[in-house]
């Protein structure tokens, strides 16, 4: 390993010595010294937050300002007034003039992050700014410099939001001058383990408790696992076992109590010979899967649901949502119908359930869970704040 990269993980605490992760970390160092704009690429949870902050510790503008912005979690309608600024009076609630971020971090560096959630609108004045380094607050008519060093984060597929529409693709090869790929966890497996050592030596300091300790069988299981919610998933079990478990050392049984969705392949959507609890554990599991698909899935939703004629339900009730999302375990695609989304399982007898109703009851047990900070309730749904603040009107969901 390089002498420097070392000296770059104990700065920031990074853990691991997987090869991808390491070829990320080198880009973001040779990158730093340059103005060039950086798209940091990688699934949720996977720590795109720490290369934007190497990029501009190891850069000229060190001394200068830098903020982080999460663009998924603010509003469509403040966006431009917390990006650029407005003037007094540009809006309703606008009883003085506000500086954006874009005048606050002249000289310094900003990062945007979740920048696939951008309305267009954004973009185009976010384009201005990136070519010419000029904006307009909103409500003004004066043309306003900053020098700010863009780096911009995505968890999504920007090409295939180009190709939808939804992305501006001359904003994207403008961010993407040079592109960090972040791997997911379950790619790093060997750093896993070293992963959870950090952080249940943190905890058992923080709460004065002997540290966690696994069994061979729990390290193996721990390496298996597929962790959808990465690092910060893997995290959160790690406190959650500092926490609830008397016992420091933990087996493979009592940690999969933490990982109520471990499957070592893929569930199919058919369960056969399931009784009890297993069958309702088995739905859990279903619909988990199917929810975090079925956001991914949002822009064919969004593009279908402009159909004019409404379409009958089995029941003869009109249904305002015709998309069905069937999983099929022989390709891992994804087959749109024009009927209600239900999944059979089977047992003794057929089951048909509403994947609307649960997707509801999700949200709804996420925000209990977290006493209604939608961040954190986001988060654990996978999804952004701004798709969960949607759902909950979407659903009528109260606080």
């Amino acid at each position: 390993m390089y002498e420097y990269l070392q000296s770059i993980k104990q700065r920031y605490g990074i853990i691991g010595n997987n090869p991808k992760l390491l070829h990320a970390l080198d880009r973001a160092v040779r990158v730093s010294p340059t103005d060039i704009s950086v798209l940091v690429t990688g699934e949720s949870g996977t720590g795109k937050e720490v290369i934007p902050q190497i990029i501009h510790q190891n850069s000229h503008r060190k001394h200068g300002p830098y903020f982080a912005v999460n663009c998924g979690a603010i509003p469509e309608g403040t966006i431009d007034s917390e990006l650029f600024g407005h003037e007094k009076g540009a809006f309703t609630g606008a009883i003085s003039t506000r500086k954006g971020y874009f005048e606050m971090a002249d000289k310094g560096t900003l990062f945007l992050d979740e920048v696939g959630e951008l309305p267009l609108t954004t973009q185009v004045r976010l384009l201005r700014v990136l070519e010419n380094g000029e904006f307009i607050k909103v409500g003004s008519s004066k043309v306003q410099k900053t020098d700010v060093r863009i780096v911009a984060a995505t968890n999504r597929d920007l090409l295939k939001l180009v190709e939808q529409g939804k992305f501006r693709e001359d904003l994207y090869y403008r961010l993407n001058t040079v592109q960090i790929d972040l791997p997911p966890l379950r790619e790093r497996k060997d750093d896993i383990y070293l992963l959870f050592r950090k952080f249940v030596s943190d905890f058992a300091h923080k709460y004065g408790t002997p540290p966690v300790k696994l069994t061979p069988e729990a390290i193996n299981l721990l390496k298996s696992y597929h962790w959808p919610g990465n690092i910060r998933q893997l995290k959160n079990v790690a406190e959650q076992i500092s926490i609830l478990e008397e016992s420091r050392m933990v087996d493979a049984e009592t940690l999969q109590k933490y990982l109520p969705d471990y499957q070592p392949h893929f569930p199919s959507l058919v369960v056969s010979g399931s009784k009890g609890s297993d069958l309702s554990k088995d739905k859990e599991i279903i619909f988990k899967m199917i929810f975090e698909l079925k956001n991914e899935l949002d822009h064919v939703r969004e593009e279908i649901k402009k159909l004019q004629n409404p379409l009958l339900l089995n029941n003869g009730e009109k249904n305002h949502d015709p998309v069905e999302i069937i999983y099929d375990p022989q390709n891992h695609n994804h087959n749109h119908h024009t009927s209600h989304p239900e999944i059979i399982i089977e047992d003794h007898e057929e089951e048909t359930l509403s994947l609307q109703e649960k997707e509801k009851d999700l949200i709804i047990r996420a925000l209990k869970k977290h006493n209604g900070r939608r961040k954190k309730a986001a988060e654990e749904l996978g999804i952004s704040e701004r798709t969960l603040y949607r759902k909950i009107k979407q659903y009528d969901i109260e606080s």
